[in-house]
């Protein structure tokens, strides 16, 4: 087992699985994969099962009943990992949107010393591949409005590829997480940003999928609108207090004794 695991939820991703899986387990810099998968009926999962013959020591499945929705597949991925002691965690998707090649980028600058590494796609101007330019328009706008909102100063608060480290993880209460689809990204960022931990973003290009079908939906576009408003509301009734891991252990000790 290694230091370093990369989540990757699934919903019918037969055409990209094997692929991104091979991709990952190829590189220089080695990680551990769980996929959690959501009953896909196209295969995916038994696909994962054939590969966990091949990488029975890196590669990891979480089988799930039905389209729970991305932030509960991801909750349910830390919570397994951060039981297995895994220090880094990587959200990433399955249809190479996310460029495997930039995992040790986002690792790296977490092993520098930030707590959470966003691979961000308007950093350094707009970078993003194949989009419409009507969808590459509201992503980006929808980063200024989420910016307006929280007050969060990161460019891309919607990104989906992102390195945390283990206390950020632990100290947040993953239980509390309310969003279930983009909005959850938005989110997980608020609470690190809240928490007082240090926040990069690193610059990639997103290329959006050749293969597979989109999960975008006009709900969940709807939930990261309106979630914003709520998180921010909800903020001014929470207190944040950043812990580390060292105390969180301690913490568990003196709840045991």
């Amino acid at each position: 087992m290694h230091h370093c695991i990369v989540i990757i939820p699934t919903y019918n991703e037969i055409e990209n699985i094997e692929n991104i899986i091979r991709k990952v387990m190829s590189l220089v810099v080695p990680f551990d994969v769980l996929v959690v998968d959501d009953g896909s009926p196209d295969g995916t999962a038994t696909k994962v099962r054939e590969l966990q013959l091949e990488f029975s020591e890196r590669l990891f499945l979480r089988e799930r009943k039905g389209k729970l929705g991305l932030g509960t597949a991801y909750i349910d991925g830390f919570k397994w990992a951060l039981a297995q002691q895994y220090q880094y965690f990587i959200e990433m998707d399955a249809d190479f949107s996310h460029n495997p090649d930039d995992l040790a980028r986002l690792y790296q600058a977490c092993k520098d010393g930030y707590d959470a590494a966003i691979g961000s796609r308007y950093i350094k101007g707009v970078n993003v591949v194949n989009w419409p330019i009507g969808r590459v328009l509201m992503s980006y706008f929808a980063g200024i409005y989420v910016r307006f909102i929280t007050g969060m100063n990161i460019m891309d608060p919607t990104a989906g590829f992102i390195c945390y480290r283990r206390a950020v993880l632990e100290n947040i209460n993953l239980d509390s997480i309310k969003f279930v689809g983009y909005a959850f990204q938005i989110e997980m960022k608020f609470n690190t940003w809240k928490y007082g931990y240090e926040i990069t973003e690193v610059p990639i290009t997103f290329t959006d999928r050749t293969r597979g079908v989109s999960k975008m939906s006009s709900k969940i576009f709807k939930e990261a609108i309106f979630g914003v408003m709520y998180l921010k509301i909800r903020s001014f009734f929470k207190h944040y207090i950043r812990v580390s891991s060292a105390e969180l252990a301690q913490r568990s000790t003196l709840e045991i004794a």
